[in-house]
């Protein structure tokens, strides 16, 4: 290898050493600061959710504050109304919990044989490795009640932090995008950060409110198809498939495990205990295949390992919260990414016409 062409191999090694180093330190830093983060990053989504519609409220004449105000109680009212369809049918089943507890251990009995033989081959194979039996346990001494006072100042400060920042993104998010227009030196690089600001609103805003549309039909159709079989409480089971559906593929999964122990709580067959994750499984099959797809169209369509792996890491930054936000935040940055890389000038071209250089 001749010498320009180590420097250039070095060159190139370094930068992406730089890259990885600065992404290592971003996620550092996303961790570190999640408590403040976190709901800052909530309420810019959501208020790019509801930007449209005050958009149309401040067309009649009503001031920006005023729209974004009642934007934000808008979207209490929905969270209220959520939280009582919850607690209803939740209070119910709270009050069931013994006797659900006496059937699943009725019907897991039949596995006692193969946990007994399983612990067998564990006292073994410990044995013969030489290993003790012997097992300390650790009995955490705080109480719920202690768990509660010691998280609930923290949680009601994300909580005021996230009201606090939707309402004043939706409020002053026109004068931070001419703000940040004035800044731009050349009028091409004003051109391009116009862009960004209509497209990143438009795809987050059409995605979040398509997906609650399918997420609510996907709710209304779990809780007949559960009514339909007789599964209790159909509707507290399709509401919860509709929110657990926002984090896709790891939604699912949790409902369909939910709807699994129902069956073992409700049922004494075999096709009694598998009917009610069969039945969701099979909605949320067509929702996936056929539902989603239409809404959205595919034009908006990610590749789904990008996304597996953006939800992955943001549940681990972030929690539920992380779940939420990590696809909006990849149609972020892949709109971002459009704009300033040269994709959008090769999509534009007509066909046959070759690439510029």
């Amino acid at each position: 290898m001749s010498a320009p062409d180590l420097e250039t191999l070095l060159a190139n090694a370094a930068r992406l050493a730089l890259v990885a180093i600065g992404l290592l330190a971003l996620i550092a830093a996303l961790e570190y600061a999640r408590m403040i983060l976190a709901p800052v990053f909530l309420a810019v989504v959501i208020g790019l959710m509801f930007g449209p519609l005050s958009d149309r409220i401040e067309r009649f004449g009503i001031p920006t504050w005023i729209s974004a105000l009642g934007v934000v109680a808008l979207f209490l009212s929905l969270i209220a109304m959520t939280g009582t369809a919850f607690a209803v049918p939740l209070s119910d089943w709270m009050d069931k919990l013994p006797d659900i507890w006496a059937r699943l251990q009725s019907q897991l009995t039949t596995w006692k044989g193969l946990v007994a033989s399983f612990g067998g081959m564990q006292e073994e194979l410990r044995s013969a490795l030489g290993q003790s039996t012997g097992m300390k346990v650790d009995v955490d001494s705080t109480s719920p009640v202690e768990s509660a006072v010691y998280f609930a100042p923290a949680f009601m400060a994300q909580v005021i932090l996230f009201l606090a920042s939707m309402y004043f993104f939706i409020a002053t998010r026109k004068q931070f995008r001419e703000t940040v227009l004035w800044l731009c030196p050349t009028s091409a690089l004003r051109q391009s950060a116009r862009r960004i600001f209509n497209d990143v609103e438009a795809r987050v805003s059409r995605y979040l409110l398509s997906i609650t549309a399918v997420n609510i039909g996907l709710g209304i159709s779990v809780s007949l198809a559960l009514w339909a079989i007789g599964v209790p409480s159909p509707m507290l089971w399709g509401l919860l498939a509709g929110v657990l559906n926002y984090v896709i593929y790891i939604g699912p999964a949790v409902m369909a495990l939910l709807l699994t122990g129902v069956g073992l709580a409700t049922s004494d067959t075999t096709a009694g205990i598998l009917a009610p994750p069969l039945v969701f499984l099979t909605l949320n099959l067509i929702e996936a295949q056929f539902a989603t797809p239409a809404v959205l169209g595919r034009t908006m369509t990610l590749n789904p390992f990008v996304v597996l792996l953006a939800i992955a890491l943001w549940i681990w930054l972030w929690g539920p919260v992380g779940g939420f936000i990590a696809v909006p935040s990849l149609l972020i940055v892949e709109t971002v990414l459009i704009n300033i890389l040269p994709l959008r000038e090769l999509e534009e071209m007509p066909p046959g016409t070759s690439a510029p250089g």
